[in-house]
């Protein structure tokens, strides 16, 4: 899949930009979580372009909102 959207890059696909520190501390699992989720996004609002950061940092928010409710229900089964 090839797409004009930064805030999607497939694992390998290096950016001309460095990676901010905010994705460093996550996992190449996660962080492909959050591209995909990111370009979820971007389709959702009809591929509309110069919103890639508002996209990702929307993205980053529901993926680890998932990963929090996961959490809670893991820690309240007995």
């Amino acid at each position: 899949m090839t797409t004009n959207n930064p805030a999607y890059r497939h694992a390998g696909e290096r950016s001309h930009s460095p990676e901010p520190e905010s994705m460093q501390k996550y996992s190449d699992e996660v962080r492909e979580r959050i591209a995909k989720k990111a370009y979820e996004l971007y389709e959702q609002r009809g591929r509309q372009a110069e919103r890639d950061v508002e996209d990702w940092l929307k993205a980053e928010e529901l993926v680890r909102k998932e990963m929090d409710d996961r959490a809670a229900i893991r820690l309240a089964k007995p």
